[in-house]
């Protein structure tokens, strides 16, 4: 059990498995509307998994595909986050947190630092040393990047977040130069810690997520009718 202070606050944890990318966004969105409205709602940390897909940051450039977007297969979308090019995929972790800084601290730079810090202590777990990079965003072990983070912060309420590679087929990377950076490798725990199990992984996330921003996760589900109102609204989110 983790021992909280008597000002934490409460998160709610959604883990929810395979879900496309679009009705994640979607989600997110949603959450962040409702707490600009209300700005005391619960924190929230949506761990899951994303078919594949390629995602450009706002003002990410098109130099970093390898492939024609307009004669591809290959799905890809450009959305609000920072950052260059990345790949989603089974067998990698997402976390989106919606987080209202205020309630925790307003400033940027220490949220990315907060995010890092998770995922190196969830490394520390299997004997691995996360490492940090002067001037890039991420973590990596041993020369490769296991994690990457892509943040969109407005009024102080973050969306987007990290992404943990557990298992994935990392031959989806080749397809582009990930986060822009072409001469450092993308990795995978699996790499690292055979017969990994992603379940275990998640788990580790939350515990250390709610250790590093103090707060106390409380386990949810999204209702059946919260849910048919994201995928009702998901094409004028992805329009907007």
């Amino acid at each position: 059990m983790h021992e909280f202070c008597e000002n934490s606050r409460q998160c709610w944890l959604y883990q929810r498995g395979l879900v496309p990318y679009q009705t994640a966004w979607a989600w997110q969105r949603g959450l962040v509307a409702e707490r600009r409205q209300q700005p005391n709602l619960a924190d929230v940390l949506i761990l899951l998994e994303h078919l594949p897909i390629y995602t450009l940051g706002q003002g990410a450039s098109l130099d970093f595909l390898k492939f024609d977007p307009a004669t591809s297969a290959h799905q890809l979308l450009r959305v609000e986050r920072g950052g260059e090019i990345t790949y989603h995929c089974p067998g990698q972790i997402v976390g989106y947190p919606i987080l209202n800084l205020k309630h925790h601290r307003p400033d940027l730079h220490w949220y990315l630092r907060q995010l890092e810090e998770v995922l190196i202590r969830v490394l520390a777990t299997y004997g691995l040393t996360g490492e940090r990079i002067p001037d890039l965003t991420g973590v990596w072990v041993e020369g490769r990047k296991v994690a990457a983070i892509g943040i969109k912060v407005s009024r102080w309420i973050t969306m987007h977040g990290f992404a943990l590679n557990v298992c994935p087929d990392l031959s989806g990377f080749e397809q582009i130069v990930p986060c822009g950076i072409a001469d450092k490798p993308v990795g995978s725990l699996a790499q690292f810690v055979p017969n990994v199990d992603i379940a275990q992984v998640r788990l580790r996330i939350a515990a250390c997520f709610a250790e590093v921003f103090e707060v106390e996760l409380i386990a949810a589900e999204p209702s059946a009718s919260y849910l048919t109102k994201v995928s009702s609204s998901l094409d004028r989110f992805t329009a907007s």
